[in-house]
C-alpha cells in the first residue's frame, strides 16, 4: 500500500491552481536578451565600443580633410568590414545559418536601411546648420523608447524616462549655436532620425529575434550588401569619377611636397585608408556586439555621450573652443548618463535578487 494518492484530473483545487499559474505566466514580463548579459560584460562591451567609436570619429576627420569623398569612405569601411569576416569564416570563426527565402530578404531591407539612413543624413546635413543636426540627433533616445512602446509595447521605469532629459538637454546646450534649417531640411534631418532609431532596433531584432543571428554572422551577411549600395551611390554622385580624375593629378602635386620634405605620399594614403578601414572593421563588431549585449536605447544614450566626449576631444586634438554653457551642458548630459546606468544597474539587480 502506497502513501501517496493520485490526483483526478478533474479536481477542482487542482484546475484553480492551474489557472493562477497561467495567469502568473502571462503577467511575467518576457526576459530581453540583455537582461541576461552580465554588467561586467556589458561594461567591457561597451567600452571597447566607445574607444572605437571616438577613435574612428577623429580618423574620418582627419582622412576627410585629404580624402573628401564620404561615400567612397563609407565603402572602404562597408568593403573592409566583408573583407575581415571573409577571413573569419574561411577560418571557421563564423558559422553560417541556412536561411529561407524571407529571412533572405530581410537581411537585404536591413542593408538599404543601413545606406538610406547614411544618404538621408548626408543630405539633410547640407540644408540644415551643424548644431540643428546634432541636436534633432539627441532626440533619438526619447524616439527609441516611443518606438519600443508602440511596435512592442515595451515599458521602462519612470526614472529610466526622467534620466533621458538631461542627457537629451545636455547635448543641446553642448552643441547649441546657429539653428538654420529649411522645411525641407528639417523634414529629412526627422526623417533621418526615425531612420536611424529604426537601423538601431532592426540591428537588435535580427540578433534577439527570430532569425536570432550572432553579431558576426549578422556583420558578415550585411557588410557586402551595404558596400555594393554605398559603391553605386558614390557612382552616381560622381564622388567615383572624381577620386578617379583627381589620382593622377594628387600624385603628381604630393610628389613635389614630397620632394619638399612636406606632405603625406600616395603610400602613405594608402596605409592610412587601410588603417582607417581596420578600425572600421573593429567598430562594426563592436557595434553589433554592444547592440546585442546592452540593448537598443542603451546605444542611442551612448550615441549621445559620445557626441559630449567628441567636443571634448576636438578641444584637445582641434583646438575647438566653447562657451560656459556648452561646457555645462557636457557636465549635464554625462551626469544623465551616469544617472540612466545607475537605473539600469538597479533594474537589472532587482530581479536577480529575487
Amino acid at each position: 500500500m502506497t502513501s501517496h494518492q493520485l490526483v483526478r484530473q478533474d479536481d477542482p483545487d487542482l484546475e484553480r491552481q492551474q489557472q493562477l499559474d497561467s495567469k502568473d505566466a502571462l503577467a511575467t514580463p518576457p526576459t530581453s536578451v540583455e537582461d541576461t548579459i552580465s554588467t561586467r560584460s556589458k561594461l567591457l562591451q561597451l567600452g571597447f565600443y566607445f574607444l572605437c567609436n571616438v577613435a574612428l570619429t577623429i580618423y574620418n576627420k582627419l582622412i576627410l580633410g585629404k580624402f573628401p569623398h564620404p561615400w567612397l569612405l563609407t565603402a572602404l569601411h562597408t568593403g573592409s568590414a566583408s573583407i575581415g569576416c571573409y577571413i573569419l569564416r574561411m577560418r571557421g570563426s563564423i558559422p553560417r545559418t541556412k536561411l529561407n527565402w524571407d529571412e533572405e530578404m530581410k537581411l537585404v531591407a536591413f542593408s538599404v536601411l543601413f545606406t538610406i539612413n547614411i544618404a538621408i543624413s548626408n543630405v539633410s546635413l547640407a540644408m540644415v546648420s551643424v548644431p540643428f543636426h546634432q541636436i534633432m540627433r539627441s532626440t533619438t533616445p526619447v524616439i527609441t523608447v516611443a518606438a519600443y512602446r508602440l511596435l512592442f509595447g515595451r515599458t521602462y521605469s519612470t526614472e529610466t524616462y526622467l534620466s533621458l532629459i538631461p542627457i537629451v538637454v545636455g547635448v543641446g546646450m553642448v552643441t547649441y549655436g546657429d539653428y538654420y534649417f529649411t522645411l525641407a531640411g528639417f523634414v529629412l534631418t526627422l526623417l533621418g532620425v526615425v531612420l536611424a532609431v529604426a537601423k538601431t532596433i532592426a540591428t537588435n531584432r535580427i540578433m534577439t529575434g527570430s532569425l536570432k543571428l550572432s553579431p558576426m554572422e549578422t556583420l558578415m551577411r550585411m557588410s557586402p550588401l551595404a558596400f555594393v549600395q554605398a559603391l553605386f551611390i558614390s557612382w552616381v554622385t560622381g564622388e567615383l569619377s572624381g577620386a578617379a580624375g583627381t589620382a593622377a593629378a594628387t600624385a603628381t602635386a604630393v610628389a613635389a611636397r614630397d620632394a619638399a620634405g612636406a606632405g603625406l605620399s600616395p603610400t602613405g594614403m594608402l596605409l592610412a585608408l587601410v588603417g582607417n578601414g581596420v578600425l572600421a572593421f573593429a567598430l562594426n563588431v563592436s557595434s553589433f556586439t554592444a547592440n546585442k549585449a546592452a540593448g537598443a536605447l542603451t546605444m542611442t544614450v551612448c550615441g549621445n555621450v559620445k557626441q559630449c566626449l567628441t567636443v571634448l576631444l576636438g578641444i584637445v586634438f582641434f583646438n575647438v573652443t566653447i562657451g560656459p554653457f556648452n561646457g555645462l551642458g557636457m557636465v549635464v548630459s554625462l551626469a544623465g548618463a551616469a544617472w540612466y546606468s545607475m537605473v539600469e544597474l538597479r533594474s537589472k539587480s532587482a530581479p536577480a535578487s529575487k
